[in-house]
Parts: C-alpha cells; sequence; structure tokens
C-alpha cells in the first residue's frame, strides 16, 4: 500500500510540473502571484476575460442539457423506445404515454395487479387502439370484478376445483356444489375459437360458472391469462380432456342425445350426471338448440360440469332467452359493444405475437397519415386472385370514398402544399390481391396527389388451422387490421368479425361474390360492430313452434352479410 501511495503522488507532481511547462495561463497565474509586471498581468486578464466569455457563451447553449450518464439514457430511450400514436407531449418536449397512465385499465374493465413486462399488450394496446366507443357500464365492471374472485376461489388446482374434478371420477352427483364449471373446446379456425370462447365467457358470467379453456395446440401461445392469480387453462390431468375428440352428437353425454332417449328429466329426479356435453357447432340438430330454450336452461343449471363445443357465436340467442334478458341489459346497456368489450377484456397477445404487431405497424404503419385496412377472405375454390372479385374490391374502395381514383392519363401530379399519405394494409392468403392494388399504385398517381402505400405481412397461401406460426401471424393481422381508420372486411368472413371488433370499427362488408361474379352493389357499410351468429335456431321456445328469430325482440336482427344470421344491434340502428 505504501509503494501505491507513493505512486500517485509521484505522477501527482510530475502532471503539476507538466501542466506548468505547457500551459501559458498556469504561468501567468503562477507569475502573478510572486510579483508580476503590467504588461503581463494585462495579459493575463485579457485572455481570462476571453476563456470566461466562451464559457458563458457554452452554458447558454447547452445550459439545460442533463449529465453524461443521463444523455446516454436519453439516446437509448430515443433509439429504441416506440412513440405511439397516442402518446403525449408533455412541456419539456418528451414523449410521455399519459394516455397509458390514464387509460391503460380501459375504464376499469381490465383488473389491475399483473406483472406488466410478462404481457405488454395488455397495457400498451391502449396507445394504439382507439379509445373504447362507449365505457363500460358499472354493473358490467363489478361483475367481472366478482367473477375474477370466483375464478380464484374455484380454478384450476384449487381445494374447491379438485374437490368438484372428484365428481367427474366417481360418475355420481347429488345436491348442489361448491363450483360450476363451463369448459369450452378448442375448436375450429382461430377466428371461430376467438368469437366462440367470447360467448362461452358471456354464458359463464351470467350463469355464475368458472369458465375453463381447453389449450388445444396452441393456445398458450397465443393469449395471455386475462384472469389474475389463477390460469383459465384446463389441466392436463382433467379427467375426460382425452374424450374431448370423441365427443359428438351420439355420445351418451350429449344434452341433444339424453333429450332425443329420454334421458333427461327421469324418474328418479334428484339425479343428475356430474357433466353433460353441449353440442352447439353448425351441424347442431333440433335437440342440441333447446340449449337455448329456458326450460332447458334450468335443468342444465343444475349440472356442475359443462363441456362445449362451438363453432358460433351465439351471444345474439342469449337475449332470447327470457332468464338472462334482464342481466345482459344491465352488463351491456349498448348491445352493440357486447364483443368489442369482451375481446378487449379477454383477448390479450403474448408477447411473441404482440412483436409481431408492433414491428410491422412501426414499420409499415405508424408515418401514414391514414390507414385503410382491406381483409380479402374467398371462399371460391381454384388459385386467385380472382378478377371478379377485385374489380368489387376497387368498385367499393373508390365508391366509398376509401381511397382515391388513380390519374390514368397523366405520369405525375404535383399537389400543392403537403401530401397525404395513406397506408393500405391488405390481409388475404393469396398474394395476388396485394400486388394489384400495389401496381396501380405505384404506376399510376392519384387524381388528388395522395401518396398510397400498399402493404401485405404474409402470404400463408391457404389456411393451416392451429399450426402456431401461421396462427401467431393470423392474430398478429386481426390486431393490426383493428389499428387501422377504416376497415373492408369479407362477408362471412370471422376473421374480420374478430378485427372490427377489436378496433371498434363498423367496417365496409364486401357481399359475397355469386356465381363467379362481382356483386353489386360491391358492400354496405355495417350498422353494428357485433359479430353474425351464422347458425341461429328458427323455433320459439314458449310456441314450441319454428319462427323467424329476427323479430322477437327489436335488438336481434338478421345480419348485414349472412341473411339468415342473427346479430345484435342498438335500438337505433337501422339496416
Amino acid at each position: 500500500m505504501k509503494r501505491l501511495k507513493k505512486s500517485f503522488s509521484d505522477e501527482a507532481h510530475e502532471s503539476v510540473s507538466l501542466d506548468r511547462e505547457n500551459n501559458p495561463i498556469s504561468n501567468m497565474v503562477s507569475e502573478a502571484r510572486w510579483g508580476l509586471n503590467p504588461m503581463k498581468f494585462m495579459g493575463f486578464v485579457f485572455i481570462c476575460l476571453m476563456v470566461l466569455t466562451v464559457v458563458f457563451s457554452a452554458s447558454v447553449l447547452l445550459g439545460d442539457l442533463p449529465s453524461d450518464s443521463s444523455l446516454r439514457i436519453l439516446a437509448e430511450a430515443r433509439l429504441f423506445d416506440v412513440i405511439p400514436p397516442n402518446a403525449t407531449v408533455s412541456e419539456d418536449g418528451s414523449h410521455r404515454p399519459v394516455t397509458v397512465q390514464k387509460h391503460k385499465l380501459l375504464g376499469g374493465l381490465l383488473p389491475s395487479g399483473f406483472d406488466e413486462r410478462s404481457c405488454l399488450s395488455r397495457h400498451e394496446s391502449v396507445l394504439y387502439h382507439k379509445e373504447l366507443r362507449q365505457r363500460p357500464s358499472s354493473y358490467l365492471i363489478s361483475r367481472l370484478r366478482n367473477y375474477e374472485a370466483l375464478h380464484k376461489r374455484c380454478g384450476p388446482h384449487t381445494e374447491l376445483y379438485n374437490r368438484s374434478v372428484e365428481l367427474i371420477k366417481s360418475g355420481q352427483y347429488r345436491g348442489s356444489a361448491d363450483c360450476n364449471y363451463l369448459v369450452w373446446i378448442s375448436y375450429s379456425g382461430l377466428g371461430n375459437r376467438i368469437l366462440t370462447l367470447a360467448s362461452a365467457f358471456l354464458y359463464a358470467l351470467l350463469t355464475n360458472r368458472v369458465l375453463l379453456v381447453d389449450p388445444g395446440v396452441n393456445m398458450p401461445d397465443l393469449f395471455c391469462e386475462p384472469f389474475p392469480d389463477v390460469s383459465w387453462l384446463l389441466p392436463p390431468d382433467f379427467p375426460i380432456i382425452s374424450k374431448f375428440s370423441t365427443f359428438d352428437q351420439k355420445s351418451p353425454h350429449c344434452y341433444g342425445y339424453m333429450v332425443k332417449n329420454d334421458i333427461v328429466g327421469n324418474s328418479s329426479g334428484s339425479i343428475v350426471p356430474p357433466f353433460i356435453y353441449l353440442h352447439l357447432a353448425h351441424d347442431y340438430d333440433d335437440q342440441d338448440k333447446l340449449f337455448f330454450c329456458d326450460e332447458d336452461q334450468s335443468f342444465i343449471q343444475k349440472i356442475p360440469w359443462l363441456v362445449m363445443r362451438t363453432d358460433n357465436y351465439f351471444v345474439p340467442f342469449l337475449f332470447l332467452i327470457p332468464s338472462f334478458e334482464r342481466e345482459l341489459n344491465n352488463l351491456f346497456p349498448e348491445k352493440e359493444t357486447i364483443f368489442h368489450f369482451l375481446s378487449r377484456y379477454l383477448f390479450h397477445p403474448t408477447n411473441s405475437v404482440w412483436g409481431l404487431v408492433m414491428r410491422y405497424y412501426q414499420a409499415y404503419l405508424a408515418q401514414a397519415d391514414e390507414k385503410l385496412g382491406i381483409q380479402i377472405r374467398v371462399f371460391d375454390t381454384g388459385v386467385g386472385p380472382f378478377k371478379y372479385f377485385l374489380d368489387q374490391i376497387f368498385a367499393c374502395t373508390t365508391k366509398e370514398n376509401l381511397l382515391p381514383r388513380i390519374n390514368r392519363g397523366e405520369p405525375i401530379v404535383n399537389p400543392s402544399g403537403k401530401q397525404k399519405t395513406i397506408a393500405v394494409l391488405i390481409t388475404s392468403l393469396s398474394p395476388g390481391y396485394f400486388e394489384e392494388f400495389r401496381n396501380m399504385y405505384w404506376e399510376h398517381p392519384t387524381v388528388t396527389g395522395e401518396i398510397v402505400g400498399v402493404y401485405q405481412p404474409s402470404q400463408e397461401k391457404h389456411q393451416q388451422t392451429e399450426k402456431l406460426m401461421h396462427d401467431r401471424k393470423a392474430l398478429a393481422e386481426m390486431y393490426l387490421l383493428s389499428l387501422t381508420d377504416k376497415l373492408v372486411t369479407s362477408a362471412w368472413s370471422t376473421f374480420g368479425y374478430v378485427a372490427h371488433g377489436l378496433g371498434g370499427l363498423k367496417p365496409w362488408i364486401l357481399y359475397k361474390p355469386e356465381n363467379k361474379t362481382a356483386h353489386n352493389p360491391p358492400c354496405v357499410q355495417a350498422v353494428s360492430l357485433e359479430p353474425c351468429f351464422h347458425a341461429p335456431p328458427y323455433y320459439d321456445c314458449k310456441k314450441k313452434t319454428g319462427t323467424d328469430t329476427s323479430k322477437i325482440v327489436s335488438h336481434v336482427r338478421h345480419c348485414e352479410d349472412v341473411s339468415w344470421g342473427l346479430k345484435l344491434f342498438d335500438q337505433n340502428g337501422e339496416l
């Protein structure tokens, strides 16, 4: 230690010596101290004044700059932080996402207490989506908090859950259970899964059941957990999970089969099965459809475990069940906000999916003055693009003034003032529609001088249900479409329903072409935000006869795109 101390001392002496030899100001100060002559002293003063002037000027120009470390942090923030469209600029010029602090829980719709880094989309999506079209009702918020408490008490691996599982293992059930459950079977394409899971959750909310989700092939890789503390995923050791693939309308536990064979309401009365299977898919029969009748609901609600398979958004028909009607009206005073609220509450993309969304948004969409989404789903067989459908899309976007017309007579148009930029996001299994739009707006200027960029994130060629990367891209594209300002969707498409529901957008719906001919008119703007129930029952439970179920209540009517389907409308909505 002594040697080290000596070394530092020696270096200090050498440094002082070198400074005196090489620094004239230092020498002047030293000489002035020992009796400097007047001329040299005046020179010293002059040099000092010059130095002070330079220092003062620098302080004026750079006076408010942060320290070295702060500068480095600020630089890193500017390089890596994304400035979302809804962020606000504070008085000091920094971009502060005030909206997140104020609205990240969506007016109370979302629960607090999550680790935000584990699921970035839960709180970041508010920066990119438009504000909720309506505030959720205080009653809905209260019921959601109550549901979360129920889920925590009865969810997987809790004592009450383990006790309830024993009922299935024993095959016997008498009396009332501590907790009742609805198990949703993963089935069909991603758009259908999202719509049916929202439907199942609302039914669980109405009947005080705990919703448990069959993970299927990739549900946990797509969506974050929506409820605090306890998972919504059905545990892999659930006693009958291996039988899900065998359940159909002929299964002895199928409710429709039980009705058909007079198993329901037998003489023993007090004995009910510990579980039943509800077949609510598009091919369900008249007995299966009795699920939507009040009389049948009174029996179904006695059963502790319901296992449901569906590919239908059946929410509209819940409004036709009298025992649910009052509760639904309290939850959702504005009928057409149901899927909008439930989707924003339940479906938060995992970080891997959210990364796809944010990278694409920032690279291609963020800087545009206006963003238009076009979701293209063709149900005709063959390899697209089909010219008749392409012509229909062009007709819709120009007739409805969604895109500017092109000028085929001039090579360039020079408008006065700043040119407006429009980003067109196309989603389609086929690349052909994107290529036609891109080439048209590349090869020709617009009549009014806008700059139009056309983009397509993926080109998967054909649907690959439950393949992980395919589904990740599909979910990312639904979210990207929901972030646009205006949206065009395809008739019958659940993919489109999810996109416009998430975004709170009333899309222009492209009519389904018939006989390979473009439909005229090409499209219609949706009156309601709600998705369409494609395969509703045509049965009046009270009269026990067939009927047009779009005529029973004013807010359940036929859809714009599926003439036999049912959809929810607000009272003042008109077709």
